[in-house]
């Protein structure tokens, strides 16, 4: 018997805003992709770092490096991507309201949406 995977999300709130839930832990996608994950995920300033960073890198370092430096670069990106997402979205504004457990996004937005029913009245109305 094969048990359901639980994820944490955590829920981010603002004003007129509809939620927006990010998942905890390791993200293939932002090791993979970097800063073009991060640009996506519009974390302006953490994007541009990593983008700089890597410019910096394939000028200065030798070829022999490039893929040690890409290889560091995406290993803290893939463990840390979600926290840069996070700390954009406080400077954008949005609060770090709820910790959601749940099988996937839309489960955890289902879970959140019962829990505040007052955010699930407000997407109503948009």
């Amino acid at each position: 018997h094969q048990g359901v995977v639980v994820r944490i999300y955590t829920a981010h709130l603002r004003p007129a805003r509809p939620p927006v839930l990010v998942q905890e832990g390791w993200s293939w996608r932002a090791a993979l992709f970097g800063p073009l994950w991060l640009l996506a995920h519009r974390a302006w300033v953490p994007g541009v770092i990593l983008l700089s960073a890597v410019a910096v890198g394939v000028r200065l370092l030798s070829p022999a490096l490039q893929p040690v430096m890409a290889l560091g670069l995406g290993l803290l990106t893939g463990l840390l991507g979600q926290d840069m997402v996070r700390w954009s979205l406080d400077r954008r504004g949005y609060a770090l309201a709820h910790v959601v457990a749940a099988a996937d996004r839309e489960a955890a937005l289902g879970r959140l949406l019962d829990a505040r029913t007052d955010l699930a009245d407000g997407m109503a109305r948009r």
